[in-house]
């Protein structure tokens, strides 16, 4: 009898304890990594406080590219991700590192350049082409060239026009999307950016938007938690909260509430599935 009730006393310490670590790792702050073209957009800092106030937990923001971001996640150094680089975040869930990609928003990207616009890319209406007019011109091209989703998401438009970039129009700078833009106006060259961080930036620069709303520059944001079998000392718990509230119907309204200069920077998936 003695010998069963220490049992009994014994199972429902184990429960308290797993009960109190379960909602101590729920109570730490929620570590999410990506990409400098959402935190450059001002999203975050626009939406988080609002999950802390609704949930008491605190989001801290890893801003890198998101093959940083993916390689942190892999190291099992983040407990999640917004990335926007769909083939490498597929790859990453098929991995095991991953439990499931859930898409959250997406914009696009538009080629931006010198108002001049020696390449002649305004009068273009197709991408390839483009591509073409920005390899044959001397007008020089700055690409981020940091393994980012918009790094990504250019080599995959030079590969598909059967181009090798290279030369001296074309220069890599291992930056982030803001001061890729920066030196993209002291300099008076293209780039490839997403309308979010442009419309952040755009009174800001001597640039205009030269080409856009070619589909092959869609631009799908999307949220990854890592796989708690493989990490489980990472915040599993917080990170579902923050995604469930960021797909909500609240966080997605949200989402397509943030505005600069009167312009929507990202739509929400749930509320423009129609478009």
């Amino acid at each position: 009898m003695l010998r069963n009730t220490k049992r009994i006393v014994l199972v429902v310490l184990f429960a308290l304890v797993l009960s109190a670590c379960s909602q101590s790792q729920e109570n730490k702050a929620v570590v999410l990594a990506t990409t400098t073209s959402t935190e450059n957009s001002g999203l975050l800092e626009y939406l988080l406080p609002k999950f802390q106030a609704d949930t008491g937990l605190e989001v801290k923001v890893i801003a890198v590219g998101t093959g940083k971001a993916l390689r942190m996640a892999q190291d099992g150094d983040v407990d999640l991700l917004m990335v926007h680089a769909k083939l490498a975040e597929e790859s990453f869930v098929t991995a095991g590192y991953g439990v499931e990609r859930v898409e959250l928003m997406y914009n696009d990207f538009v080629f931006v350049g010198p108002k001049s616009d020696p390449a002649g890319l305004s009068k273009l209406t197709d991408i390839n082409d483009t591509l073409h007019a920005l390899a044959e011109t001397p007008a020089q091209f700055l690409s981020r060239g940091d393994d980012s989703g918009t790094h990504k998401k250019e080599l995959g438009l030079w590969k598909t026009a059967g181009i090798k970039p290279g030369g001296e129009y074309y220069r890599e700078l291992g930056q982030g999307m803001g001061k890729t833009l920066q030196i993209a106006n002291e300099l008076q060259a293209y780039t490839l950016i997403d309308r979010g961080t442009w419309l952040s930036y755009m009174g800001k620069v001597d640039l205009d938007i030269l080409f856009e709303g070619s589909p092959p520059l869609n631009n799908q944001y999307s949220m990854i938690i890592v796989n708690p079998d493989r990490y489980p000392d990472r915040n599993q718990a917080g990170a579902e909260r923050l995604v469930e509230w960021l797909t909500s119907e609240q966080g997605q309204a949200l989402i397509g509430d943030f505005r600069v200069q009167g312009q929507l920077l990202f739509k929400p998936n749930s509320l423009f599935l129609s478009e």
